[in-house]
């Protein structure tokens, strides 16, 4: 499922339902889920371990929150229907919004691929601004309340083998209270604590698929010129291992990240990670790090062991009363940037699910949607990274078929727009893959140049 086949946004489509709902976790999936539930439940309380800064800073619950991230198409577009205004929010804030089929240098495959031909607009900005904005937005809507600098301890059933109703949590000072919910979200992340729960309650844990990559990136910020909204994107390939992404953000600032596969890792060093750098394939990324100011002296460093999917939707039984969202589904490489905008197209699935009015079905119709979202970022993100030859894990059959085909869109994209402009709208999760197999994109891919369009 992609943008363009996710179910759309329509505040009056949710079957009205009494009582609370209670998420756990306030980052970007944990406030997305909480937006639709306030839709249909009288009140939602998100409960988040964080102390929750007033300003755009980063917080000790998302480690990686110091590192790029991108809101790709599907993730912008469904901030907007969620919360109208929500760009020009973030541009009134200091973020950007750039037009990435020109402001963004896209370097794969041994050279930059060409303009593309049609404007695609894209929000630029650090994840700290992204969930401050966001949370500000879910604070004030009706019925809503976040308790910060509290964490969940234990699910509540009404018997064994039962449905959850509640959860129990605990402040910062020792306080600890049961939150009665009629329906509790995990929104957590990747240390979900859902599975092992389920298994200590007498329920199945969900099978999980996990893809090894032993990536690690480091990431600096340095000062940009006002008026410079250059982005680059470097993807990794066999030849050339090393990745980047580097974006103009707020506060006249350039994002910077760097990243290896396999071992290659970059350091967290200033100087160690402009040499890391400067073994990548364009000299633009080094460049900016060897001429700019070093905005703070920190280097934040991530590793990032492997691809994780929990198959929720593969469950004969889940308990009523209980869902999962975000990362604690699914986590990708995060070069790829969908983690936010997967978190989006679930919230539309949650909104859509709520639609109907049984709560006993909620949680299979719901992870059965969410798998269509799921499906496409994993094919997306595996595929990639099924590449590299140390990559273990399980790699679903075409995966090398369909890499030479994106190898080669790719080389030909270098001096085709149409194609850098089919390809990205594939990797920001407007379009579904198959879209990359249209008889027009076919042709452009597979013809020989002599009779290639403008060839």
């Amino acid at each position: 499922m992609t943008l363009t086949t996710a179910p759309q946004y329509d505040a009056t489509r949710p079957a009205a339902r009494s009582g609370r709902a209670v998420v756990l976790g306030g980052g970007m999936a944990g406030l997305l889920a909480a937006r639709v539930l306030a839709d249909a439940f009288d009140s939602v309380t998100v409960v988040e371990r964080d102390e929750l800064p007033t300003g755009p800073v980063p917080r000790r619950g998302v480690p990686q929150s110091r590192h790029i991230h991108v809101l790709l198409e599907a993730g912008r577009a469904t901030l907007e229907s969620l919360f109208p205004g929500y760009g020009a929010d973030l541009q009134a804030a200091g973020g950007l919004e750039i037009d990435s089929a020109t402001d963004l240098a896209f370097f794969a495959e041994g050279d930059f691929l060409a303009a593309g031909p049609t404007p695609l607009p894209h929000f630029a900005a650090t994840r700290p601004l992204y969930e401050q904005l966001l949370r500000s937005r879910v604070a004030d809507l009706d019925g809503v309340t976040v308790r910060p600098e509290t964490r969940v301890t234990d699910y509540r059933l009404d018997r064994p083998g039962g449905r959850v109703t509640g959860a129990e949590v605990e402040t910062e000072a020792g306080s600890r209270t049961v939150l009665d919910a009629s329906l509790v979200v995990d929104a957590t992340g990747r240390t979900s604590r859902t599975p092992r729960w389920l298994e200590r309650n007498g329920f199945d844990p969900p099978p999980v698929d996990e893809v090894h990559i032993d990536l690690a990136y480091s990431t600096a910020l340095v000062d940009r010129p006002p008026d410079d909204h250059t982005a680059y994107l470097v993807t990794p390939s066999t030849e050339e291992p090393r990745g980047a992404g580097v974006l103009p953000v707020e506060d006249g600032r350039w994002i910077v990240t760097v990243a290896g596969f396999h071992g290659d890792h970059p350091p967290a060093d200033p100087d160690g990670l402009r040499r890391f750098a400067a073994g990548l394939p364009i000299p633009d990324v080094a460049g900016l790090l060897d001429e700019r100011t070093l905005v703070g002296d920190e280097i934040a460093h991530y590793p990032f062991p492997s691809n994780v999917r929990r198959r929720y939707e593969a469950l004969d039984w889940f308990p009523e009363g209980l869902l999962v969202v975000g990362d604690g589904i699914a986590s990708f490489n995060p070069l790829y940037g969908q983690g936010m905008s997967v978190a989006a197209l679930e919230s539309l699935v949650l909104h859509d699910a709520l639609g109907v009015a049984d709560d006993a079905s909620l949680a299979p119709r719901f992870y059965e949607r969410a798998s269509d979202v799921v499906d496409v970022a994993w094919q997306l993100a595996i595929g990639s990274d099924f590449q590299f030859p140390e990559t273990t894990g399980d790699k679903p059959r075409g995966t090398d078929l369909l890499n030479r085909y994106v190898s080669r869109l790719t080389r030909r994209a270098h001096d085709d727009g149409h194609l850098r402009d089919a390809f990205v709208r594939v990797m920001m999760m407007e379009r579904p893959p198959t879209s990359l197999f249209q008889p027009g994109i076919l042709w452009r891919v597979l013809a020989p140049r002599a009779v290639q369009p403008g060839g």
